[in-house]
């Protein structure tokens, strides 16, 4: 590598949900069959990829008091996937969303320190928490929080989570992590917390990689002081070169105070990759994807969302409404809802206004996340901008196909990428640690 040069870290999200997944194409296939993951994974990894990160849903959501027929409707659990494409792939680190707020430490430590041994050190968690009792419903207690505890839980990321509990389940996951000594001698383990009250003593020897890696997603000012404190990995999104860079900077400024180096947290932005053997034909590409993954169905039910209440009598290629959003409205369960919806409403109906939309178009252009369009040139000119002028450590790529989505990058981008030394040409450890440049923990006797 070029001296001075930043290596480009690139990670694959399975699709699936929200409207990410372009369900009438063709080639679209299986979000359940082992084959999907697989193709997908081991895509992944002939791509040298860090790691194939995969989202989770506990229960489908519901809009308007019935399922979406649009989302996603199979999706299986997370850990167990990964521990099949553990057998599968040799290098690929494997990363799971799992809900902190619906398991204990102890149970969840089991199960990541396990898929670490089996997939000798790959293994990530992606802490997610959640106060949505409709999700609840499922399980046991129904729901995050008794009301008299909610003042407790006002520190939220911008997921919903609650930022106190997320914390202390991580530390005394850690601490459970910690009873072996890396030499193979179990301690007793005690944990007198806030949410926590455990003792016993911790099953699984100290894993390949002391700690499986700890991936946070949010952008609100407290989901990044959680990552900065907790967190060896930040899933984000940002639109603009500039706002990735200011993003990038504030994060990795709030690291010093946890004593904690610029390279102890990687920044990857969710994104987007289309590309054309011309900068208009991957325009047109990227058009009509858009237009597919938000469907006349798909835009009023992103309306609704944000003016929380029935909108079936508008026509999605008709103007927005011109009624207030209601506030604290359920109309849909499952999903967080998005904010501060009048805020959101008055800055959709300005972009209505300034460009003359129709909710459908407003809705796309709206809702879609960064993305890359052009030739595998420019593409892979673009991302390696963003790395070098510090605005992201890398990218977790979000195709629109499942499983295919991902092979045409592969193949046409990242040999650029290695060309102009962006990229690895070749797995130098057997890591995700040492994929992504992270220092192993030190063991806390």
């Amino acid at each position: 590598m070029t001296a001075g040069r930043k290596y480009m870290h690139l990670a694959a999200h399975f699709p699936g949900v929200n409207n990410t997944t372009v369900w009438a194409d063709p080639r679209s296939k299986s979000q359940i069959e082992f084959s999907s993951f697989e193709h997908l994974a081991r895509t992944a990894e002939r791509g040298l990829f860090d790691f194939f990160f995969l989202a989770e849903g506990l229960r489908l959501r519901e809009h308007k008091g019935r399922i979406h027929d649009l989302d996603v409707v199979g999706r299986p659990e997370s850990i167990t996937v990964l521990n099949a494409l553990a057998a599968v792939t040799e290098r690929l680190g494997l990363a799971a969303t799992v809900n902190a707020t619906f398991n204990e430490p102890y149970e969840l430590a089991r199960r990541f320190a396990t898929l670490d041994h089996l997939s000798g050190g790959r293994a990530a968690w992606n802490v997610v928490t959640s106060s949505d009792a409709f999700t609840g419903e499922n399980f046991r207690r129904g729901g995050y929080l008794d009301r008299a505890d909610l003042p407790r839980s006002r520190l939220r990321s911008s997921g919903g989570t609650p930022i106190t509990r997320a914390t202390e389940f991580v530390a005394t996951t850690r601490e459970l992590w910690d009873t072996w000594t890396p030499d193979g001698v179990s301690r007793p383990f005690a944990h007198r917390g806030q949410h926590f009250d455990i003792a016993g003593e911790f099953t699984v020897p100290r894993s390949p990689q002391g700690y499986p890696v700890v991936i946070q997603a949010g952008d609100s000012a407290e989901g990044r002081e959680f990552a900065a404190s907790t967190a060896d990995v930040i899933f984000t999104r940002h639109g603009t070169l500039e706002a990735g860079r200011s993003f990038y900077a504030d994060v990795k400024r709030r690291l010093a105070r946890y004593g904690r180096t610029s390279d102890d947290l990687k920044i990857m932005p969710g994104v987007s990759v289309v590309l054309g053997d011309t900068a208009a034909e991957a325009q047109e590409k990227a058009t009509e994807i858009r237009r597919q993954q938000v469907s006349p169905q798909n835009a009023l039910l992103a309306l609704e969302q944000v003016w929380g209440t029935d909108l079936s009598s508008y026509d999605p290629d008709g103007p927005l409404p011109d009624i207030d959003p209601v506030p604290e409205s359920s109309i849909t369960q499952g999903r967080t809802r998005r904010g501060d919806t009048v805020a959101i409403a008055e800055k959709w109906r300005a972009l209505s206004r300034e460009k003359g939309l129709s909710i459908r178009q407003t809705v796309i252009e709206a809702s879609g996340r960064q993305s890359f369009i052009g030739t595998p040139e420019a593409v892979a000119t673009e991302l390696d901008e963003f790395v070098q002028r510090d605005a992201a450590d890398g990218f977790i790529l979000v195709p629109h196909l499942t499983p295919g989505g991902l092979d045409e990058f592969v193949d046409r981008v990242v040999p650029l990428l290695q060309e102009r030394g962006a990229f690895r040409t070749e797995y130098r450890g057997t890591t995700l640690r040492s994929h992504l440049g992270l220092s192993d923990p030190v063991w806390k006797g």
